[in-house]
């Protein structure tokens, strides 16, 4: 079985513990940079390596099966006892994500891929039951793929009504569109709102501190900015151009989606799908936004109650990434 590298943290020294067969890492940081960013202790599979870095550092590394991984990603994603068919798809994308950047990306030097949201979740075993086991079994091998190529399966938590297109979020080098993640209506991340009972099957506990994930207000204040233009939105109305205007003048354009809600938020706004409202205090706006995260691919919380409502894993995924053919492969080979 193919085995990953899997970057956890670096830390000036990682405080670590090793039992009979598993090891727990102490204060690793999640969220790094968004609201729910917070450190935790998380226990892990597979081997630990520890590597020094340049300047006086240290990297703790994962070595496990790519299968193992992909339970404890399910189960870091969502909450590992929500829908059964949810599971079985999220097995499916975060398989296909994976393979597609192995083969092609290569973001990280020291590893395959990170632990937190930069790539897939990843938080160890203590959030994973045998209903995840059982799902990443259950789909064991299988991919989805677009003219027998496999699919870079991007999802996020919530799209707000409407999913993106991939080129509104990230650049495109071949200047050629994702056929497979275009912009799709979503009725169904909705009826979760309020929905205590639905979400707490379907989030880990501090996802659900997140409770305006559909709609929701932002207070932005900078005495210097003078305006907040939107110009171009993406299908769903995610701005990936903003340009600023400041009292004294200059003009500042910010892109792409991502970069635009770090500008506006030390924390990263919820997701760039926002109406501005200025205020009658200077340099005040309110932001009126939609969604949570970038909106490309999967909604997390849409496909979890599609699957509450009776929908296939299969039928998730065809509703999401449209074209696609689900296959089963054979990557054995290291």
């Amino acid at each position: 079985m193919r085995t990953i590298r899997v970057g956890i943290l670096t830390a000036p020294h990682i405080d670590y513990e090793l039992r009979e067969k598993t090891f727990v890492l102490h204060n690793v940081r999640i969220g790094i940079g968004f609201h729910w960013d917070r450190l935790e202790d998380q226990e892990f599979e597979g081997q630990l390596e520890i590597i020094p870095n340049p300047d006086g550092t240290e990297t703790a590394v994962n070595i496990i099966e790519l299968e193992q991984y992909l339970t404890s990603v399910i189960s870091s994603e969502m909450r590992a006892d929500c829908p059964m068919e949810l599971l079985k798809a999220h097995a499916v994308i975060a398989r296909s994500w994976l393979i597609a950047q192995l083969n092609e990306v290569h973001p990280h030097d020291l590893y395959d891929v990170c632990a937190d949201d930069h790539c897939q979740r990843y938080e160890g075993i203590r959030r994973r039951n045998d209903r995840a086991v059982q799902a990443v079994h259950d789909t064991e091998g299988q991919v989805l793929t677009y003219n027998h190529k496999i699919c870079d399966c991007r999802y996020h938590k919530c799209c707000g009504g409407k999913t993106e297109l991939f080129e509104t979020c990230w650049p495109l080098d071949d200047k050629t569109a994702y056929p497979y993640l275009q912009s799709v209506d979503c009725p169904y991340c909705a009826k979760a709102v309020g929905r205590k009972d639905i979400l707490r099957t379907i989030l880990n506990d501090y996802d659900q501190e997140t409770a305006d994930f559909h709609d929701w207000q932002y207070a932005y204040y900078n005495k210097d900015v003078q305006a907040i233009v939107p110009l171009h939105r993406g299908a769903s109305g995610r701005i990936d151009r903003l340009k600023l205007v400041y009292q004294d003048g200059h003009e500042e354009v910010i892109g792409k989606e991502l970069a635009i809600r770090k500008a506006l938020s030390d924390t990263c706004l919820y997701s760039s799908w926002f109406e501005v409202e200025s205020t009658l205090e200077k340099g005040g706006f309110i932001l009126h936004g939609h969604g949570w995260g970038h909106g490309v691919g999967l909604c997390q919380i849409g496909a979890a109650v599609m699957a509450a409502e009776g929908a296939s894993y299969q039928q998730i995924l065809t509703y999401y990434y449209q074209g696609t053919t689900l296959l089963e492969i054979n990557y054995i080979l290291s």
